[in-house]
């Protein structure tokens, strides 16, 4: 009942706004395009796809990622975004959907819609790329190719209503209702928008981090923490620290660095040091449960105009046999190459 109320008083303050700005010719900005492109290669050196977390799996194969196409609109008060996207990386890797015969049938990224009734209180609605986590689904928002254990284990995108405040300067909050499954568009009729999730962010200078939470009965509650410290002119080290836990003991704890130092004003070189530990009980992509992982992924990124060129070496070990090696025997080590090309636009 709190929730339908919540809704409700929403929806009556935004009729009410419209009305009110009714007689005004509202204001409208272009129509904004932009996307990206890519494709990549990569060899895994036990000659078998090895290392399962997102995107990238093709094993000794120029692949496709994906290409990916945003529209963004703006008149008055309100703006609406909608991203689609084509290929394996924008469709059944990232969006787990389909008719369960054509998985490729469902490929929006996003889809929402945003009033803002002041400068600082807005509120959003629709399908929408999560606010949980570091990497995110397109390659042009992440300095390496490959994927973390966060993020392949978290969130992808999240359905549902939130609301947005500037608190000031540099501080701000939001708070939501979410269907309490990830990655869908539609919610379970019955449990309705079931999942609470907010964010407390900090932006001042250099420094920027956010204070993120889920909580659902279905999908459990998700705990997490991003930040970026811009140390110096060519030092930035970003982190990701996580907690996910669900009935049954199902769950992870993680925590990653991103550390990157530009050598020129095109090249930059950046590792990611992760460590991914999964609660017993649970299941999970790329790790089994009552096991952990350190991962490092050294990469460059060298950008000219709207190209990125990103070389990549990955060495994933693990505290029990999770991996194959060349003749197929389990070990406790795996480590790959990968060359990748993304055009951003």
């Amino acid at each position: 009942m709190k929730k339908l109320t919540f809704i409700l008083a929403a929806a009556l303050t935004s009729m009410a706004s419209f009305a009110q700005d009714a007689t005004e010719a509202p204001k409208s900005t272009p129509l904004e395009i932009s996307g990206s492109g890519d494709l990549y290669y990569k060899y895994d050196f036990s000659k078998t796809p090895n290392i399962l977390t997102s995107f990238g799996t093709d094993q000794n194969s120029v692949s496709l990622g994906m290409l990916d196409i945003a529209l963004k609109k703006s008149v008055g008060k309100a703006s609406f975004v909608g991203e689609v996207s084509f290929g394996p990386r924008g469709q059944y890797q990232s969006i787990p959907n389909g008719d369960g015969v054509d998985m490729n049938s469902f490929h929006i990224q996003n889809l929402y819609a945003t009033y803002a009734f002041t400068e600082k209180f807005s509120m959003t609605a629709g399908y929408m790329g999560t606010f949980i986590g570091y990497e995110v689904i397109s390659p042009v928002g992440n300095f390496h190719y490959s994927t973390s254990y966060m993020f392949t284990n978290g969130p992808f995108q999240n359905a549902g209503i939130k609301a947005n405040y500037k608190i000031s300067d540099k501080f701000g909050a939001m708070l939501g209702l979410f269907n309490d499954t990830w990655n869908t568009y539609k919610a379970n009729p019955t449990k309705g928008l079931n999942a609470i999730g907010g964010q407390l962010s900090y932006a001042s200078g250099p420094v920027s981090a956010y204070l993120n939470f889920m909580d659902g009965s279905v999908s459990g509650t998700i705990f997490d923490l991003t930040a970026t410290f811009q140390l110096s002119e060519k030092f930035k080290l970003g982190l990701n620290a996580a907690d996910f836990s669900n009935t049954g003991d199902q769950g992870y704890t993680g925590v990653a660095l991103y550390p990157s130092y530009a050598l020129t004003s095109a090249f930059s070189l950046g590792l990611r040091a992760e460590y991914f530990s999964v609660k017993e009980g649970s299941v999970l992509t790329g790790i089994s449960g009552d096991e952990s992982v350190t991962a490092f992924t050294l990469s460059g990124n060298y950008k000219v105009g709207g190209f990125a060129i990103i070389p990549e070496l990955r060495l994933d070990s693990a505290s029990e046999d999770a991996f194959v090696d060349s003749d197929m025997a389990p070990c406790n080590s795996a480590s790959q190459f990968l060359l990748a090309v993304v055009y951003g636009f």
